[in-house]
């Protein structure tokens, strides 16, 4: 749980660092990618760890697989929350199919 709470965590830091500025398009290029830059600092720290944690407990495809389940999910809600973006019917089919094909990496064959 640690591993998924520590990727959480870390997605949040890098949504931000890379979507956050999208409100502020008047500021300049350079200072949003210092900015930006700075956030996916402490997104390192966490996203590092909870690979190195993780590793072991689950293989690094399936990290890798939870982790983009969690940044879907993490865009989703700051999409709609952060940017007031309308959430579609078609992202939610796209983010399902995600799921599923989650669903084969983690399955024991």
């Amino acid at each position: 749980m640690l591993t998924v709470a520590l990727l959480l965590l870390s997605n949040i830091f890098m949504t931000f660092a890379w979507y956050g500025h999208l409100k502020y398009t008047d500021v300049p290029l350079w200072k949003v990618i210092g900015v930006s830059w700075g956030i996916a600092f402490f997104e390192y720290c966490l996203m590092v760890p909870a690979n190195r944690l993780g590793y072991g407990q689950f293989s690094a495809v399936q990290l890798k697989t939870i982790q983009e389940i969690i940044t879907l999910t993490v865009f989703a809600f700051f999409s709609v929350y952060y940017l007031k973006e309308e959430f579609r019917w078609n992202y939610l089919v796209g983010f399902v199919l995600i799921v599923a094909a989650a669903y084969f990496v983690f399955k024991k064959w």
